[in-house]
């Protein structure tokens, strides 16, 4: 993996450094120096884990800790707008750099779908790389689909048509032609996979150039696609569901599909570093949300993942480690500050008071923060999880769709499977598989509630695997769990939860007449409360 990672920022300095753009002319500007490597010499195995970096960077950092993470009230924060940038998330207050990181999503998902599409282009025209060809296609069609689900109606037709069309200000494509067309060009690539044809030889992901497993991915991709149209377009989604389920989706939590994160070559775990200065460390709190639904489950992941700091301003401050107790942890409520004012965290219900002495007294004391494994920068950054497919197909079976397997086994592996999969984040997390399984078992799926405890539970294993857009993205399609909004003073959302982030500042003046016409066709337009086509009441 450390190999691997050499490689990708070797080839990220070469092809990447002109695509840090958020306009959409610049979609395809991938090798045009005429000083690199020509398509007729250069590996086209060299882009995937381009692709594959530029897309977990898409999910992850603050652009998504800072938003989403605190929208479904996974963390929480005392921050109050300015430079405190956590404002974004637990109270819809812009921050300073609030524009800054609406970019970040958009950017990093075409310049992931660029490389993959570069990628497909170069396998296609070498010939003999039909498995990397069909690899490009599906994660072109991971990072579209993810831009898509951020933002509603993007530039998909006619994107990454830079250099092959010249077509630098593209259409924006609805995202019901969308969100159809990736689910046939994803079957299609899918099904053409062969494990008898050449591999991918320079794998990010823990696979390894394992097709069988590209395989599961694909489908399991599939599924996850299909199910965001359960209520959109409930035919396509049964569809498609019960063909990702027959293709064959995942099978354990060795199909996870992540990237480890490599600090030392340059791969910061961008989660992890949002959550690493000593103002971070202060602030950002797991949510009473979170911590009151671990607690009532008594799941053990809670004394893996939460610890209340040692008592004093300065032990918070700091990333020495607390008490890890779960009947200890404590959630702080979203929507707090430390301003001195109505909304003072000292005002909230039950405040249970502060920590240390003089000097070093907080208010903050004891809440419950992430423990240090999310904040190592050599970490993981999952994309797409076994337990998420499994509690996809439990879904899929309680609505009748056609599956192996009843709702109540898919919930069982996937309670199981998303206790296990903490174990990648290191051995001081990890919880082996007859402890997960013997806590799945003791917490069954109940059949006159299965919708909400699906979520919920997908809400919840998303959050810890800190994958927060997949999170917010199924919170919004089921409604689970039942969040209440925050109201501060000053929100950009009139005190409702956010249901999809603003384009890009630069797309008014740099493709103005189609952004405009995109804009136009959202419910209230351009603003943080409007719903996209698959986001349904």
């Amino acid at each position: 993996m450390r190999f691997r990672m050499k490689k990708r920022l070797i080839l990220l300095s070469i092809l990447a450094g002109s695509l840090q753009f958020s306009c959409t002319k610049h979609f395809d500007e991938l090798n045009v120096d005429p000083n690199q490597a020509s398509e007729a010499i250069f590996n086209a195995n060299l882009l995937l884990p381009s692709a594959q970096w530029k897309y977990v960077e898409s999910i992850s950092g603050y652009n998504s800790v800072l938003f989403q993470s605190m929208w479904i009230q996974a963390y929480a924060s005392t921050s109050t707008g300015g430079a405190n940038y956590y404002s974004n998330g637990d109270k819809y207050v812009l921050s300073n750099n609030t524009l800054s990181y609406l970019d970040r999503v958009w950017n990093n998902a075409y310049n992931a779908a660029s490389f993959a599409y570069e990628m497909e282009q170069l396998a296609k025209k070498k010939g003999g790389m039909s498995n990397l060809e069909n690899i490009g296609t599906i994660m072109q069609i991971q990072s579209l689909a993810t831009a898509s689900d951020v933002f509603g109606d993007i530039p998909y037709s006619q994107a990454l048509q830079a250099k092959t069309g010249n077509i630098t200000q593209p259409t924006y494509d609805t995202q019901e032609s969308i969100y159809k067309s990736l689910l046939t060009r994803l079957e299609t690539a899918v099904t053409a996979l062969n494990a008898n044809q050449a591999a991918p030889t320079n794998d990010a992901f823990a696979y390894k150039g394992n097709i069988g497993q590209w395989k599961r991915y694909g489908y399991s991709l599939m599924l996850k696609l299909a199910m965001r149209l359960t209520k959109a377009d409930p035919t396509t989604a049964k569809t498609y569901a019960e063909k990702a389920a027959a293709g064959g989706v995942f099978t354990s939590v060795a199909d996870d599909a992540y990237v480890m994160a490599d600090l030392t070559n340059s791969y910061t775990n961008a989660n992890a570093s949002a959550l690493a200065t000593a103002a971070d460390l202060y602030q950002l709190r797991w949510s009473k949300t979170m911590i009151d639904y671990l607690k009532s489950n008594e799941d053990p992941r809670l004394g893996k993942i939460a610890e209340v700091p040692a008592a004093g301003l300065a032990a918070n401050q700091t990333a020495t480690g607390g008490d890890n107790t779960p009947a200890n942890q404590l959630g702080l409520p979203n929507g707090y500050d430390l301003s001195g004012g109505a909304t003072d965290i000292t005002k909230a219900p039950n405040y249970p008071g502060a920590t240390g002495t003089g000097n070093d007294v907080t208010p903050l004391g004891k809440y419950s923060r992430p423990t240090n494994v999310f904040r190592n920068q050599s970490g993981p950054l999952f994309v797409l999880t076994y337990a998420e497919t499994e509690l996809l197909l439990a879904e899929a079976a309680t609505r009748g769709y056609t599956v192996t397997g009843s709702a109540a086994t898919h919930y069982k592996n996937a309670v199981s499977a998303g206790l296990q999969s903490l174990a990648k984040f290191g051995t001081t997390v990890a919880i082996d598989a007859a402890t997960a399984d013997a806590y799945a078992t003791a917490h069954p799926l109940v059949a006159a509630n299965a919708l909400k405890q699906i979520n919920e539970q997908y809400w919840a294993t998303t959050s810890i695997l800190q994958n927060f857009i997949e999170a917010w993205s199924n919170w919004r399609r089921s409604g689970y769990p039942q969040l209440t909004p925050v109201n501060y003073t000053g929100n950009f959302s009139s005190g409702s939860i956010p249901r999809r982030e603003l384009y890009p500042t630069g797309e008014g003046s740099l493709n103005p007449t189609n952004y405009k016409e995109a804009a136009s066709r959202l419910p209230n337009g351009d603003v943080w409360t409007s719903r996209i086509w698959w986001d349904k009441q």
